[in-house]
C-alpha cells in the first residue's frame, strides 16, 4: 500500500474499491441486496376470498398474492440496477405458505445473488361488502314493472341480466353490491348497495329498452349531521319492444328506435316516421310482437304483388308488396285481422 494512497476503511485493503470507500470482500459482508421480513401477515374475507391491501379489499389470483407481498414487503437496496427476482410460493396448510425467493441485482458495478425465504400467515376477515351484505344492508330498490300489458317471466329474466352487463362494466366498488331480489305481484324487485348503482342501472335500462323511470327519496337517518337517504327507482317498461306492431291513432306503426322522451316509429303503409312521447303512446295497444312475424319466400312477383304459400294452410296467397321491396328477398309477413300483411324490413329484422 502506497503511503497517502486510497485503501479499505475497513480492512486496508488496496484498490479497488467500492461503496462507502471499502474493498469488495468487504463490501459484500456489508451491502445487502434486499430486506426480508420473516413473516408477512394478510387477510383474506372468509365469505367472498377477497384480499385485504391496506384497507382495500381486491380479488386477486394466488400468482398476483404472492407478487403483491413481496412488493410491499420487500426493501431492495436503493441503488440496486437490473433487478431479477424470480418467486415461488410452496403451501404449509392452509394458513401458512412460504415464498421463496431467488434475487439478482448490479450494485456499484458488483453483482449480488441472494435467495431468501419469508411466511405469509393468512387471517380470516370479512370485508365491508360481506359485512353490509350479511345485515341486509341496503341504499336503493329497483322496482321493474310494465306499462300496457303484463311482462313474461322471460322478459324480467333479459332486463335483470342487464344489471349483471353492467356490473361487469363499470368499475369496482365495495358497495356494488345486490342484498336481495326477487318477483313481487306485477314486476320484479332488486334491492342494491348502492344509490349510485341503481341510477347506472335505470339509465341503462332506458337506453336499451325505452320506458321511463320515477325516482323518490326518503330520509332513513342522520350521520355527522347529514341525512341518510334511501332511493327507490321504479322502471315501467313499455308494452312493446322495438319492431313490435302496434297501432296508434288508428294506424299501424312499428318502433325503430328509443328516444330519451319516447320512441321513434316507422309507418308500415308507406315511408314516414314519428317521434312519439310516452304519454302520447299510452293508448298504443300491441298487434304483433316481432317474434311472431314470418319470413316467406316468394312463389312469384311482380312490380307490386307477391305469391307465396301460406304456412298455415299450404295454399298460394297474393299479397302487395312493401314500398322499397327489393326483388329476391323473402317477404316480411304479419298476420292481422285474418289478412296477410308485407312489412318493410327495419334494421332490427332478420331470420
Amino acid at each position: 500500500m502506497d503511503l497517502g494512497g486510497e485503501f479499505c476503511l475497513v480492512c486496508g485493503a488496496a484498490p479497488p474499491l467500492y461503496s462507502g470507500r471499502m474493498c469488495e470482500k468487504c463490501t459484500r459482508e456489508r451491502v445487502k441486496l434486499a430486506e426480508v421480513p420473516k413473516n408477512v401477515p394478510w387477510t383474506r374475507c372468509a365469505r367472498c376470498g377477497r384480499i385485504d391491501f391496506q384497507g382495500k379489499w381486491c380479488e386477486v389470483e394466488e400468482d398476483e398474492l404472492w407478487n403483491e407481498l413481496v412488493q410491499r414487503n420487500v426493501e431492495f437496496h436503493v441503488e440496486v440496477e437490473d433487478l431479477e427476482l424470480g418467486i415461488l410460493a410452496q403451501e404449509v396448510d392452509g394458513r401458512h405458505t412460504l415464498v421463496h425467493l431467488q434475487i439478482e441485482g448490479i450494485i456499484d458495478d458488483l453483482l449480488y445473488t441472494d435467495e431468501k425465504t419469508m411466511r405469509a400467515r393468512m387471517s380470516n376477515g370479512v370485508c365491508l361488502t360481506c359485512t353490509r351484505q350479511a345485515g341486509n344492508y341496503f341504499e336503493a330498490t329497483v322496482q321493474i314493472r310494465s306499462s300496457a300489458r303484463r311482462l313474461s317471466e322471460e322478459e324480467f329474466l333479459v332486463l335483470r341480466a342487464t344489471l349483471n352487463t353492467l356490473l361487469e362494466e363499470m368499475p369496482d366498488d365495495p358497495m356494488f353490491f345486490i342484498t336481495s331480489e326477487g318477483p313481487v305481484t306485477g314486476g320484479y324487485d332488486v334491492v342494491l348497495g348502492s344509490k349510485a348503482l341503481a341510477r347506472a342501472w335505470g339509465r341503462h335500462l332506458v337506453s336499451n329498452h325505452g320506458g321511463q323511470i320515477a325516482a323518490t327519496t326518503s330520509i332513513v337517518g342522520r350521520k355527522d349531521g347529514a341525512d341518510l337517504t334511501r332511493l327507490t327507482l321504479l322502471y315501467r317498461k313499455p308494452g312493446y319492444d322495438l319492431g313490435d306492431i302496434i297501432r296508434w291513432r288508428g294506424e299501424l306503426w312499428r318502433p325503430s328506435n328509443w328516444s330519451g322522451e319516447g320512441a321513434v316509429l316507422e309507418k308500415i303503409e308507406r315511408r314516414e316516421r314519428t317521434g312519439a312521447s310516452w304519454r302520447d303512446l299510452e293508448a298504443a295497444t300491441v298487434i304483433l310482437r316481432q317474434n311472431e312475424l314470418h319470413y316467406i319466400e316468394i312463389v312469384s312477383e311482380d312490380s307490386s304483388v307477391a305469391e307465396f304459400l301460406d304456412p298455415n294452410t299450404w295454399k298460394m296467397e297474393a299479397v302487395r308488396l312493401p314500398y322499397e321491396h327489393v326483388t329476391g328477398r323473402k317477404l316480411l309477413l304479419a298476420r292481422i285481422d285474418g289478412e296477410w300483411l308485407s312489412l318493410p324490413y327495419m334494421g332490427m329484422d332478420g331470420e
